[in-house]
């Protein structure tokens, strides 16, 4: 079977949808109704693979789309641009290796082009996928396991985090998928690379987080909110568990974000790291340059865990390039190698001046070639293209062009690390 006997539209049967999803992940069936285990991803932008042959009551394989808003450099700190948030991909393993995960990525991009969306993102859950099919790791972050009354050392953001007032939160308090969001939304301008979803994403996250399997023998998800003249400007999400070691309490605090400006982030970790009945503390997405790294020093971590985070895809080239800032001017002719978008596969004349970048379609000589993931490995400044080219990865057919077009990408710090979606 080729790509081509693979049809691929919009999910019309919810039950086939979720029974797919079952198949593919093998989790404990969900106790809600479809409207509400779907939640989050809209109904127009949930999609199934048709296959001759296959099982009526699944599909060949899924996926979805979560209205997103990415932040990207932008000057003295992020714009808020579209996004498609790409989730929810799983392909039957009946139907593993026919062309259905190929059929579905071409779809989506092809759909998100229509949409007048330039970026695509994902979280990658096997990361040997997705390069092959234009995405680049945009960003990378780590989990840092602190013990119980860690000290964080901060001097010249003492004052302003003790000016903050910390209070915590239930999945059962009115509007806090609201207050979640609009506090998001007001940190996101000040950190490229987070992404924001749309209230019904939240809400989601209230609704999944409530059913039995998300609780069973858990603590429900808390939320610890930080003000500031009675306005959120940061959040953290959490869940302790209970452990007693020799008649000593053990216990393990689990976070889940951690969002905020610097000064609020240090006022939300020293609360965290100094609840009662905790032993250990578990961080996740500190970012490359997170200012956690600096208040704990070298050693105070008991274990790190990297991974990678956000994968970007440019889907629009001239599009996607206008919508960020750049430190520094280039005028670079590159070839883009990308068969799944041949509308933007092709030469190229990246031109960045005064801040502002753009890219138009020329019959120059190549000053560089390389794969379309590797843009969007660099779109937020957070991985370098000179590496790449050490590496192997691209081609230079001009001496220092590859250094000229990193230079006008990259940012003064590291992408702040995206939540999952």
């Amino acid at each position: 079977m080729t790509t081509s006997d693979v049809r691929v539209d919009r999910a019309t049967d919810d039950e086939r949808y979720l029974a797919t999803d079952e198949v593919v992940w093998f989790d404990e069936p969900g106790s809600l109704p479809a409207a509400d285990e779907l939640a989050g991803v809209p109904a127009d932008q949930r999609f199934a693979a048709e296959v001759p042959d296959a099982d009526p009551a699944t599909y060949a394989g899924i996926y979805g789309v979560r209205p997103l808003q990415l932040a990207v450099p932008g000057g003295e700190g992020a714009r808020l641009v579209p996004c498609a948030g790409l989730t929810w991909v799983g392909v039957h393993p009946d139907q593993r290796r026919r062309g259905v995960l190929t059929a579905m990525l071409r779809h989506h991009v092809e759909q998100t082009h229509r949409e007048g969306v330039a970026i695509s993102a994902l979280h990658a859950s096997e990361a040997a996928i997705y390069g092959r099919h234009g995405w680049g790791v945009a960003s990378l972050t780590f989990a840092v396991s602190l013990g119980r009354g860690t000290e964080l050392k901060a001097p010249g953001l003492d004052e302003e985090a003790a000016a903050l007032r910390t209070r915590m939160a239930g999945l059962a308090d009115p509007g806090i998928a609201e207050r979640l969001r609009e506090c998001e939304l007001r940190v996101a301008v000040g950190e490229p690379g987070m992404v924001v979803g749309e209230l019904g994403f939240f809400e989601a996250i209230v609704i999944h987080q409530r059913e039995p399997r998300a609780t069973r023998d858990k603590e429900p998800m808390r939320f610890l909110f930080a003000q500031r003249d009675g306005v959120d400007v940061g959040h953290a999400a959490f869940r302790r568990e209970h452990k007693w070691e020799q008649g000593r309490p053990g216990g393990k605090l689990e976070v889940f974000a951690v969002v905020g400006a610097p000064a609020t982030r240090l006022a939300l970790l020293r609360r965290l790291v100094d609840f009662d009945l905790m032993a250990s503390v578990k961080v996740p997405e500190v970012g490359v340059d997170d200012p956690l790294w600096q208040w704990i020093g070298p050693r105070s971590a008991s274990d790190v865990e990297t991974t990678d985070n956000l994968w970007l895809r440019i889907v629009d080239l001239p599009a996607a390039l206008p919508l960020r800032s750049y430190v520094g001017d280039c005028d670079v002719v590159v070839e883009v190698d990308d068969p799944a978008a041949p509308w933007q596969a092709g030469r190229w004349r990246i031109v960045t001046r005064g801040g502002e970048g753009s890219a138009t379609r020329t019959d120059a000589d190549a000053d560089a070639s390389l794969p379309v993931a590797a843009l969007g490995s660099a779109y937020l400044g957070g991985t370098n293209l000179v590496a790449m080219l050490r590496a192997g990865v691209l081609s230079e057919h001009r001496p220092g062009a590859i250094g000229e077009l990193w230079r006008a990408f990259r940012t003064d710090l590291a992408p702040t690390p995206a939540s999952g979606f």
